[in-house]
């Protein structure tokens, strides 16, 4: 069994999510409730669940109030927690940057499966938690432009500068990342997903197969169709539909 801890200031809210885990996720076992910031810090230091499905907004605070003040008292998190939250863009954003579980109200069983999958998945491995203070790094300082990235793999969590990041390239539903200084790694997210969250760093997707970091980029050959040149020595095609893009965005540097 899976050991669960609800953190939600509308009763009806953590009840509504008792009737979705019990119907859809049996495995997991709720052990306690909390309604605050104060009381969650004591159910979680108290009970020491291997899972926080948590609001953000609360009655006194945050639920990254919660996340700091257990920090602060045991060194970091040992739970792995998921968010539940309205559509905040910004947290939702540093979550993806942080690889952290959420789940949009009202919640919807068939994600919830989804992210049960992952819980299950990661409880699975050696986590060290880092990536909730990567999360809690960027809420503090309240910036969009996230220097570093959390990405999840077959053997855990990994924080990565966003300036080290070579290139990605797709592979089906997975993206391998190309870092500097390490050997790729392949996450089972889809390329159009870390587009999102890596084109505002300077990143440009010039083929349906390619996201590239424009600082690695070394040489961009016209000839055979187009292709660039990376600082790995990779050869990259270049999509049709994309030269025009790139050679404006190459312009412009």
């Amino acid at each position: 069994m899976i050991t669960v801890l609800l953190i939600d200031d509308d009763a009806n809210l953590r009840n509504g999510m008792k009737s979705l885990l019990s119907r859809y996720a049996p495995e997991i076992k709720i052990i306690g409730e909390a309604d605050s910031v104060v009381s969650g810090i004591e159910v979680m230091k108290l009970l020491e669940p291997q899972v926080v499905f948590m609001d953000i907004q609360l009655g006194d605070g945050t639920g990254f109030d919660i996340l700091e003040e257990v920090a602060n008292q045991k060194g970091k998190s040992t739970s792995h927690i998921v968010f539940i939250t309205a559509h905040e863009q910004y947290a939702i954003k540093a979550f993806r940057f942080s690889a952290l579980d959420f789940l949009l109200k009202p919640v919807d069983p068939e994600e919830l499966g989804k992210v049960v999958l992952k819980i299950k998945d990661t409880l699975s491995k050696k986590d060290n938690y880092a990536h909730i203070d990567l999360l809690l790094e960027n809420i503090r300082k309240k910036v969009d432009n996230f220097k570093r990235i959390a990405l999840s793999t077959s053997d855990g969590i990994h924080l990565f500068e966003i300036s080290d990041i070579i290139r990605c390239e797709s592979e089906d539903n997975y993206t391998k990342f190309y870092i500097k200084n390490n050997k790729p790694i392949l996450i089972s997210k889809t390329l159009k997903e870390y587009e999102e969250l890596l084109t505002e760093h300077g990143f440009e997707r010039i083929h349906q197969s390619h996201l590239i970091n424009l600082s690695y980029l070394k040489s961009y050959i016209k000839k055979d169709g187009g292709y660039v040149i990376m600082a790995d020595n990779s050869n990259l095609p270049i999509s049709q539909r994309k030269k025009e893009r790139l050679q404006e965005v190459l312009k412009n540097m």
